[in-house]
Order: C-alpha cells, then structure tokens, then sequence
C-alpha cells in the first residue's frame, strides 16, 4: 500500500529518493507528476515534459492545472476550483491508496505547489522527489518521451479550508503576538529593494524573512528534520505560522520544510504578495 511505501522510502513524509523512486516506477499505487514551470516562459514546462521526463509521469501545468485565472484580486496563481483539480487528477489515476510524488528542478518551487494542494483537498500520501530533476539524472536514471495513456481515479476531494488563509485572516493576525507572519521571498524583495514582478515592492508589515531557497542544499536537497528544526526555532512556538510569498507558489516550500520539521500550525496565504499589493494601486 502506498502509506507502506512511503513510511518505508524516508525518514519523513515530504521527500523521497531518486534512487528510491526509480526501484519503485512500476509501483501501482505510485502516480508520477511533473511539475516543472518557468515564470518567464509559461510553455517551457510543458515542452521540457514532452522532450523527456521520469517514465510513466504526467504534467500539471502551474497555471492551467494548479492555479485558476487570475482576477483583479486573489494574486497571480490563485487556488485552482478544487473540483476542477480533482477532475485531472483523476485522469491520472489518483485514489486513496495512491503515492504521489511530485518533481522539478527548480528546488521544489512548483512540486511543492503540488504536495500542498493535495494536502489541501484531503490527500496526505504525497512527496517531493529530494534532489529534483537534476539529482535523478546525476544518478544516471533516464528520461522518456513517451506520453502515458489516462488512468481513471476514484479521488473524491475533501478540502481543508482550515490551511488557508485570505487577506482578512491576515489583516487580523497582525497585532496577535501568537501568530507569525513569514514571508518566503528573496531578502531583496523583501526589504522592497527590487521587485521584478508587482506593482509594488515591499512586504507585509509584521512580516519576518525565511526565503524558501534556505530550506534546501545548492544541489537542492531538502535539509534535515534536525537542521530545519533548528531553522525554525524562533517560530515553532508560535500557535500559527502564515507563510506567503509572491503568488503562494514558493511559499509551499517552506511549508513542506515546516512539516519535515514537525511543524503542523503552519497556513498558507493563498494570494501572498500580489494580493496584498492589488490593494495598494
């Protein structure tokens, strides 16, 4: 069974192996997802998918499949209809039983887009490859241009609201000294010193600095549960953790690493930075 699969595949539940993954691409219970996205070229992703990708995995497309249009608010990757996701994740296969392991090689910028949405709508046996993109193909795995056929699912999502929050949870969480706001962004766009995309630079005020890049090795391996533990200690004792970002798409980094942690009261802001700022214009 997957949950079997997984316990046996790592120390945690957020990461597994190239080396564990290749032994395992036959498993029935395992769904493949490549997520690989360039902001700059929304198409390079599905491209890059069709040139060749770890064999039997599917795409999901960071903007057509893990985010809804975009409106005048809600930032720019709101969160898909979750009805609309679980239609496409049952066209590859997704049930109760089954693992799925997202990928990219952006250091889990976009799969862990991915882990978080399914654990939105109710699916826990979901994990990152450690490594990426580029730590499978290090370990000498290959790729396949090879397209595999729909898989009919039985996933019936059941969303858990409690794991977002909108620009009025986040309005309110500002003078509580038990909440942390964290923003997962660059320190330059941070302290509003550069921002390539917004309107507007800057942050949310109350907000404290923890860049989703700093939870990964240079190679873009996942830390440690010790190393992040230590990481994290100057928010863990906090009753609620809200992480945000430009979109909430790399904020789901550091909530993957707040998990490996043993960090459970963390929260996404959904809309993040280009929300907040559609306010100010």
């Amino acid at each position: 069974m997957a949950s079997s699969i997984i316990s046996s595949a790592t120390t945690t539940t957020t990461v597994v192996s190239p080396q564990w993954l290749f032994g395992h691409l036959q498993a029935p219970d395992l769904v493949i997802v490549d997520c690989r996205f360039a902001l700059n070229d929304p198409e390079w992703g599905q491209q890059q998918y069709n040139r060749g990708h770890l064999p039997g995995a599917y795409f999901l497309d960071l903007n057509r499949d893990l985010s809804r249009p975009v409106s005048l608010h809600g930032g720019r990757h709101p969160l898909p209809d979750p009805m609309a996701l679980a239609d496409k994740l049952n066209q590859i296969g997704l049930t109760a039983q089954t693992l799925v392991v997202a990928y990219d090689d952006a250091r889990f910028a976009f799969a862990a887009r991915l882990w978080w949405l399914l654990r939105w709508l109710g699916h826990e046996r979901v994990a990152v490859l450690d490594g990426g993109l580029p730590a499978y193909l290090a370990a000498g795995y290959p790729l396949s241009p090879d397209i595999p056929p729909p898989r009919p699912g039985q996933f019936v999502p059941q969303v858990q609201s409690e794991m977002v929050v909108g620009i009025d949870g986040v309005r309110a969480s500002q003078d509580l000294p038990d909440v942390v706001l964290i923003d997962a962004r660059e320190q330059e766009r941070y302290r509003g010193e550069r921002e390539p995309i917004d309107p507007i630079a800057g942050h949310i005020p109350g907000a404290v600095n923890y860049c989703w890049k700093n939870v990964t090795d240079e190679q873009g391996y996942l830390r440690s549960p010790q190393a992040l533990q230590t990481y994290w200690s100057e928010v863990a004792p906090a009753r609620e953790i809200i992480v945000y970002c430009g979109s909430g798409v790399t904020a789901c980094v550091n909530l993957l690493a707040l998990e490996a942690a043993g960090i459970k009261t963390a929260k996404l802001y959904a809309g993040s930075w280009s929300d907040w700022c559609s306010y100010l214009v």
